[in-house]
């Protein structure tokens, strides 16, 4: 495979599970919704897989890229989606429902348009 298809591959797993947040998000109106019921907190644990997922491959696209790639797009917070992961992987049991309820509110649909653009770059050869 050669880097350009890994490139695309990646963004792609990204953009799947940045729209699985999105979705299993949509019926959370308020942080305590994830909370107040089992199936609020199935919907936080599928989020935060997803989370953990996106952060390990924005990890391994700066080292395919050596760091290159993610600079191009400096409206999200690149060095923040990754911490997210390691907050997260590391210390689950002490996350705060209103920090991913605001990842899944402003960052979420920030980080699909622009996968969604890096992937356009991609298949233009313009990234």
């Amino acid at each position: 495979m050669s880097n350009t298809a890994l490139i695309h591959e990646i963004l792609s797993q990204i953009l799947m599970a940045a729209r699985r947040i999105e979705r299993r998000s949509t019926s959370i109106q308020t942080p305590d919704d994830f909370l107040n019921s089992e199936e609020g907190v199935d919907k936080l644990d599928g989020i935060c897989m997803m989370l953990i997922a996106i952060g390990e491959s924005l990890k391994n696209l700066d080292k395919i890229t050596a760091g290159a790639l993610l600079q191009k797009y400096p409206e999200i917070d690149w060095k923040g989606a990754k911490g997210a992961r390691d907050i997260i992987s590391h210390h689950y049991f002490d996350l705060n429902a209103d920090a991913v309820f605001g990842i899944c509110r402003k960052h979420i649909p920030a980080l699909i348009l622009t996968i969604e653009k890096m992937i356009q770059h991609i298949d233009n050869g313009s990234a």
